[in-house]
Parts: C-alpha cells; sequence; structure tokens
C-alpha cells in the first residue's frame, strides 16, 4: 500500500502501483490533458464566466455556479466514473438560520435532500473512488442507514470521530466535542490497496536500531509468539537458542513460525536474543523493508486536524471585511481527508462548496476539483480565496503541503 508524503513535488517518490518519477509524470500529464478537455466539455451544459476565472488553469479545477442536485445530474455526461473522491459537507438540519443557507427543515425532507444527492454522486465514482459525508449527532444515525441503502451497507467503510472543539459548551448538557465523516467505497477491496496511508513521524523511525551492527541496516524487534487461539499442534515446542538456552511459549501463546522455520530464521540472524543471547527471543523487521506508513485511525483529534474555530479564525484572517461562512471546516481536516483517498492529479468533488475550503485544499495539494455552490455570495467568497490560493496563499495547510502558488480555475453558472 502506497504512502503519500503530503507535500511532494510532482512525481518525486514512487507512489502507486511501483511508478517511477517519470512514469507518474507521465501520467499526471495525461490526466491533465483529460481534465482540460473534460472542463470544454462543461462549456457545453454550463455558461462559461471568463470574469470570474483566475490564472492558467491545470486540469479540470472548475467552479459552478448552481443547484447541485441539477449540476451534479448534468455532470453525468462529462465526469462519470472519473471522480477520486467526492467530499459532501450538507447542511445538518440544526434548526437555525445561518448567513450563507437556511438550516431548517423537517427530518423527512432533508434527508430526501441529502439521499437524492448521493444517490447521483454514485456513478461519478472510480473504482477506487471514495465518499466523504460531514455530519453531526442530530441526523448521524438516520443518514448512515440511508447512506448505506444507497452505496450498499458491504462498501461502507468507516465513521471518522474528528474532535472540532476543544472548549467545553457550559450551557447545555453534554458539551459535544466532535462530528463525524461517513466514509464510503466504490469498492473497499479496491480502495484498501490504492488508498494512502499517514506519513510517519521521527518518532516512528526512533524505533528502529542497530545494536547488534547488522549489516541489514537498522531494525526493530517484535513478539515471536502470538494468541494460541488459532495455533497449530507444529507451533508448541520448546525452542533452543543459539547459546543452548531453551524458551517455550508463555502460558496461553504459540511460537508465530513452526519448529523448522523459526530455526531457519535463527540461522538467518532473524531472531534477536538480547545483548547478552539470553533474552526473550524476538522477530527482527529491518526498516529497509518496511512499508513506512501509517494506516489511519478513526480519531482525528484537534491537534491534527484543526477545529471549527481555527477554521473561522483562518477565513476572518483572510476576509477581514467579509460576512463569513458560520461552518467552515478547517484546511488541515480536508487535507488529511485528500491525503489518503487521493494522488495528484485525481479529480475531487465538493457539490456543497461552501466557504472553498476543499477547492482550496485540493488546489494545493494539486488535485483537479469540481466545486458546486448555489448561493452566489458564498460562492464569490470561495472565488476569492480560491484566487488567494492561486497567487500563492501561505496560510492554512499551505506550509504542511508544500503551497507556493501557480495553477488556476474555470468559474461556470448553471444554464438557465
Amino acid at each position: 500500500m502506497p504512502v503519500v508524503q503530503v507535500g511532494e513535488a510532482p512525481g518525486a517518490a514512487v507512489r502507486r502501483f511501483g511508478l517511477t518519477k517519470e512514469e507518474m509524470i507521465r501520467i499526471v500529464d495525461r490526466w491533465e490533458a483529460a481534465g482540460e478537455a473534460r472542463n470544454r466539455r462543461l462549456r457545453d451544459s454550463f455558461r462559461y464566466v471568463p470574469v470570474q476565472s483566475y490564472g492558467q488553469p491545470v486540469g479540470a479545477n472548475a467552479v459552478i455556479l448552481g443547484e447541485n442536485l441539477e449540476t451534479l445530474t448534468e455532470l453525468h455526461r462529462h465526469a462519470k466514473g472519473s471522480i477520486r473522491c467526492v467530499y459532501l459537507d450538507p447542511p445538518y438540519n440544526n434548526q437555525e438560520n445561518y448567513r450563507h443557507y437556511n438550516d431548517v427543515l423537517n427530518h423527512e425532507d432533508w434527508l430526501e435532500m441529502v439521499v437524492q444527492r448521493l444517490e447521483v454522486v454514485r456513478p461519478l465514482l472510480t473504482s477506487d473512488g471514495s465518499v466523504w459525508i460531514s455530519i453531526d449527532d442530530r441526523e448521524a444515525h438516520y443518514l448512515k442507514v440511508a447512506a448505506d441503502r444507497v452505496f450498499g451497507r458491504e462498501n461502507f467503510l468507516a465513521t471518522v470521530v474528528w474532535q472540532q472543539r476543544t472548549t467545553r459548551e457550559n450551557r447545555r448538557a453534554f458539551s459535544v466535542s466532535h462530528e463525524y465523516l461517513l466514509v464510503y467505497a466504490a469498492d473497499p477491496g479496491v480502495f484498501r490497496i490504492r488508498r494512502n496511508r499517514l506519513a510517519v513521524g521521527p518518532g516512528f523511525l526512533e524505533r528502529y536500531q542497530n545494536p547488534d551492527s547488522d549489516p541489514r541496516g537498522p531494525w526493530q524487534s517484535v513478539s515471536a509468539n502470538a494468541q494460541d487461539g488459532h495455533a497449530t499442534p507444529s507451533q508448541y515446542y520448546p525452542l533452543i537458542a543459539p547459546n543452548g538456552t531453551i524458551h517455550n511459549p508463555p502460558k496461553g501463546r504459540a511460537w508465530v513460525y513452526t519448529r523448522a522455520r523459526m530455526e531457519q530464521e535463527i540461522r538467518a540472524g532473524n531472531v534477536w536474543f538480547g545483548a547478552t543471547g539470553n533474552g526473550v527471543p524476538r522477530l527482527k523487521r529491518f526498516l529497509a523493508n518496511a512499508k513506512l506508513g501509517l494506516t489511519p485511525e478513526t480519531l482525528w483529534r484537534a491537534e491534527e486536524v484543526g477545529t471549527s474555530d481555527e477554521a473561522k479564525k483562518h477565513l476572518l484572517k483572510m476576509f477581514p471585511h467579509h460576512l463569513l461562512f458560520d461552518t467552515p471546516k478547517p484546511e488541515r481536516l480536508l487535507a488529511r481527508i485528500l491525503q489518503i483517498a487521493t494522488d495528484e492529479g485525481d479529480t475531487v468533488l465538493d457539490p456543497f462548496l461552501g466557504s472553498g475550503t476543499t477547492a482550496a485544499v485540493a488546489h494545493k495539494m494539486r488535485r483537479s476539483y469540481i466545486g458546486i455552490e448555489r448561493n452566489p455570495d458564498a460562492l464569490n467568497l470561495s472565488l476569492r480565496r480560491l484566487r488567494s490560493v492561486v497567487d500563492g496563499d501561505e496560510s492554512g495547510c499551505s506550509i504542511q503541503v508544500g503551497w507556493e502558488g501557480g495553477g488556476g480555475f474555470e468559474a461556470f453558472r448553471a444554464m438557465p
């Protein structure tokens, strides 16, 4: 499974399927050409707005003003089977009126609204594509059941818990500090193979040492025994160390290898008995053979991916005189999603663009994107934000992903 470091230059490392740098560059070039062709086709369905477009678009970077259900349906003509990641941040039905949208619907109408959009999103996914839906406690469980019907329960991947606030709310019975991401895949087996691991930190590499000066380089040790629930009789035996010390597996456990295999590993120098040779046997795992990268967990802490308050402060700093979006998501949250679910050159879709976080992060991470927004004021904020990104915005996740500016986007308007 590939490991992608956020912020790598295009083609800087082996990414997917064991491709070389040159092969990856050629593929990205083809993706960009395909994206440009798709944007030309979009002009058949949507009105191109050159005055709102900006920079030199690379790939299919498109922002569309229009009702998202109609727009998504029209995208079937141009983007079917081409979207690697869909992020949806629908109204949560919190029974509140926000600056840029009304979040007051009865439960049945709200659920029908979201389900209709999930149904038209599904055919747009690539075979390794995924859908990420933000939601909170009020509707999360109803939405999960409904989304299972749309995508199939077998295609559900995980519920990610995002710690969206770190301060305590004392006016309520419980101080709610989290929201959810419901994650579905077009094909979970393909997604598991092709999704990216998270980058490891320096603490992970410090686990690898070389106390015996092994010429194969640094290694770490792991247990040579395992729980005996699925063990066979061949995994129970006295293990004789090179110095003659006899070791037996602890009670309730068995050796991970049969006697013949264990003796083979000892001869190959792959079993560690401690500096004196009298220690409990452990298996050596070498850094050179390690698949560096962390499997994504389902608990995303605020210090890792940011909070709602961080997102608001970020927008306020960018646009101090603008009526800001009430419920923005932090760039670090979207960077985590796109790091896991996409590679450079892939296309990301956000049908509820809002303040433009998804498009901004996708641009910075060199993904193509299509954003849809029905509110002209919210869209204008997104366009201003994207122009800043093209010009080299240094805020948000820019340092994290190594963004220095460039590219561009095209603006469209749904036909009347």
